[in-house]
């Protein structure tokens, strides 16, 4: 909104066309959403439902009672900051509704009396993650020079042509996974967001500064994303929005992301790496929410439909284990976990894009 507005009264006013700058809207949005969500959030406490607390989990005892489904309050400070900040395509603009959607299912799920169970909560996964996929795929292909979508790879100069087919299992696979190892990393006050945050600046910067930057993607040779910026844009309101959170998330925390945040901000993860045209891009942005939920979800499927015992001496999600195991601090959980996913992100994303 505020870019055509700036388009329209800098003919009036000169200094409004800095609502043009990309750079400028990024500050803005940031901002905006930080400042929004630290005085907004409190405001809703009473009006948010109150942790149940989880089965088997070591903070189950010092969680419950906590307003929790935090995200439908930080999600929808988004969802208004994008609308007000970012000039929205169709895909835009169907991802932004199918963030929202998918907190709202959250949501629904941490205001609920009995859990929705595992298996409705996975089938809404899997229906949400096929329609962004097919979405995806659909848009992509319309923009594209060649009317197919392509990915590229580490040590493959020339960009792949995947079949639709393909597209839609791979993006739906990364979604999925995306969505669900996020929510099991959601038990330390301040592990989930914090992870998430590096996450969302990673990809930030790599559609700001490398894939929407048209000379700098030549020269590295992956494709030019025209959308970049408004990727870009989008994934920094985010940023913004979360750190507001987090405000109120450190510990001892105040208020829990619940569901309702951390199926959407894993959701937006998941997508915005299937936009960059890489889907190995989420070793550099989520290893840690991988291996600490991740992990675990696979020891269960194994054992559940398979009957096969993996890790028995490990206990999930990772994060747990190593506070009874190990005897970390939840502190201590928190910067070990953020330090390692730094050191992976700084190394992956350097290799990534620099062996072609």
């Amino acid at each position: 909104m505020l870019y055509y507005l700036g388009a329209y009264i800098q003919q009036f006013f000169g200094p409004a066309r800095l609502l043009q700058s990309y750079t400028v809207l990024i500050a803005l949005a940031l901002y905006s959403g930080f400042f929004a969500t630290c005085l907004l959030l409190p405001r809703f406490y009473s009006r948010l439902p109150h942790d149940r607390g989880r089965e088997f989990t070591l903070t189950a005892e010092a969680a419950k009672g906590k307003p929790t489904g935090a995200g439908a309050v930080f999600i929808t400070i988004y969802a208004i900051i994008c609308i007000l900040f970012v000039p929205m395509g169709i895909l835009q603009s169907g991802v932004l509704t199918l963030t929202w959607l998918t907190m709202l299912t959250g949501f629904l799920d941490d205001k609920s009396v009995t859990s929705w169970g595992e298996y409705l909560k996975g089938f809404l996964d899997l229906i949400i993650s096929i329609a962004t996929s097919l979405l995806i795929y659909y848009c992509l292909s319309r923009t594209s020079s060649d009317g197919h979508v392509h990915f590229w790879f580490p040590f493959i100069t020339n960009p792949v042509i995947v079949h639709p087919v393909v597209f839609i299992i791979i993006g739906v696979i990364l979604l999925w996974t995306s969505i669900n190892t996020t929510n099991c990393t959601d038990g330390v006050d301040g592990l989930s967001g914090t992870l998430v945050l590096i996450a969302l600046l990673t990809l930030g910067v790599i559609f700001y500064f490398i894939l929407g930057h048209s000379r700098i993607a030549a020269y590295l040779l992956v494709p030019h994303i025209a959308d970049g910026a408004k990727w870009a844009l989008m994934t920094f309101s985010l940023s913004g929005v979360l750190m507001g959170y987090l405000w109120h998330n450190a510990y001892p925390s105040a208020v829990l992301m619940g569901d309702a945040g951390s199926r959407a901000l894993g959701f937006f993860i998941g997508t915005m790496v299937l936009i960059t045209g890489n889907p190995l891009m989420f070793i550099a942005t989520s290893t840690i929410i991988f291996l600490n939920g991740g992990m675990g979800l696979l020891k269960v499927a194994l054992l559940r439909f398979l009957k096969i015992r993996i890790f028995e001496n490990i206990r999930f999600p990772l994060h747990d284990h190593m506070r009874k195991n190990r005897g970390w601090s939840a502190t201590q959980v928190l910067l070990k976990f953020m330090i390692m996913q730094l050191l992976i992100t700084v190394a992956v994303v350097g290799l990534f894009f620099k062996v072609r």
